[in-house]
């Protein structure tokens, strides 16, 4: 267990129980009380959703307000502000491994018993519960909203160079080349933020390496210099696809340019998708999932839990917190945060119906979807930074063995 959580678990066992005696069950904003609480979001593109969504709340719970956090290097603020017992009442996050290192740690309510899980889709619910793991019974969070990993395109560009849905590496490649001949960008990279490699990263390792690679890893069965030789080998080969300063441009940006014409491609989420219409309200856009193999039968979209909601055990107000969550998995309220998010609903009822998205729907419906293989990474291995040093350096076989032993020294801390 990190050095942090092991910190925080100490004092928040104590203000639990200081919070347990004192709380005496005013709640809920029914007794005319004012309740504050602090909504902690690690997803910027969502500000402006969850501000609306807030309004339309603590109009119909006026003792009810609740005040948005959500700053950038979100998880990072979050563990820093574990340690200081500054806990915040309600938790939007993804599934990842901060989420799993806070389920197994006891600081999370459990929601198995909560009577709207009944509203969200199993597979969602099973997914989590994997990421927390099998020591741990419980369920932790509520899936809410969930994502695509993949290929976005620029449709007016895509036909005017006669493009259809590339189904195999080589057609996409082939693709590439077409494109850097027509004098385009083929694909417009955001390296500057190492967390946008683990786009591509992910996408390649969930198709190219075993379903289970993270659990084999941890029993000693399995390494990345084994098994992801071919994930490396593809992703140098995209950089040959990319702008001159691939390593120069940040998300933010990347977005933008995007959004008014430079690339064919972006490997990218379906967050991404807002804040390119944002900055290019008339952009025609695409999304396919990454076709990493030769065999289109093999190639799956990576698709995760991108939100779920959860309440701090050290809240004061737990039921007041729950109501807000009741609030946000109504259909209207969730098809709302569905349409402008551009996601996916984890709430049975409710769909994307974007065009955009036309390409990918039939993973969705005929199950050819998998995980993020970084879900199952320990979070100390810092993954996207080992994997930005990679692609400036080009060194494969000395970065797949910093994998390794960067792994097995974080489980052995």
């Amino acid at each position: 267990m990190k050095r942090w959580l092991s910190t925080f678990l100490v004092t928040v066992l104590g203000v639990s129980l200081l919070a347990g005696c004192s709380a005496g069950g005013s709640e809920a904003g029914g007794s005319g009380e004012q309740i504050q609480l602090e909504l902690f979001s690690n997803k910027s593109e969502s500000i402006d959703t969850y501000k609306q969504l807030i309004e339309q709340f603590e109009e119909k719970n006026p003792n009810i307000n609740i005040k948005l956090s959500a700053p950038p290097e979100a998880e990072t603020v979050l563990k820093t502000r574990l340690t200081k017992n500054d806990l915040p009442d309600i938790i939007s996050m993804g599934a990842t491994q901060t989420y799993g290192e806070l389920a197994r740690a006891g600081v999370l309510k459990d929601f198995s018993d909560y009577k709207k899980l009944e509203t969200i889709q199993p597979a969602y619910v099973k997914m989590i519960g994997k990421v927390v793991g099998p020591d741990k019974e419980g369920v932790f969070g509520i899936p809410y909203a969930t994502n695509a990993n993949g290929v976005i395109y620029n449709k007016t560009k895509f036909e005017k160079l006669g493009f259809e849905i590339p189904q195999t590496w080589d057609q996409f490649i082939s693709q590439l080349e077409k494109a850097k001949q027509a004098g385009e960008i083929p694909i417009y990279f955001t390296l500057k933020d190492p967390w946008t490699a683990m786009v591509t990263w992910n996408s390649l390792g969930a198709n190219l390496a075993p379903d289970n690679f993270a659990q084999l890893k941890n029993q000693g069965k399995a390494t990345f210099q084994e098994e992801y030789k071919d994930v490396a080998k593809h992703f140098l080969q995209l950089l040959d696809y990319g702008q001159k300063d691939v390593f120069g441009v940040g998300y933010g940006d990347g977005n933008k340019a995007f959004a008014n014409g430079k690339g064919v491609f972006y490997l990218q989420g379906n967050w991404a998708i807002p804040e390119i219409v944002k900055a290019n309200p008339d952009v025609k856009l695409g999304m396919f999932a990454f076709p990493a193999t030769n065999n289109p039968e093999k190639n799956r979209l990576v698709s995760g839990v991108d939100v779920l909601l959860t309440i701090t055990e050290s809240s004061d107000h737990p039921e007041a917190a729950k109501k807000f969550i009741d609030f946000m998995l109504k259909k209207e309220t969730a098809q709302k945060y569905t349409d402008e998010q551009a996601a996916f609903s984890a709430v049975k009822g409710v769909f994307q119906k974007d065009k955009t998205f036309e390409d990918i729907k039939t993973n969705f419906e005929n199950g050819t979807i998998t995980g993020f293989p970084d879900h199952f990474y320990p979070a100390g291995l810092q993954a996207a930074n080992l994997v930005q040093a990679f692609l400036i350096k080009k060194n494969t076989e000395q970065f797949l063995k910093k994998m390794d032993t960067t792994w097995n020294k974080v489980l052995e801390r």
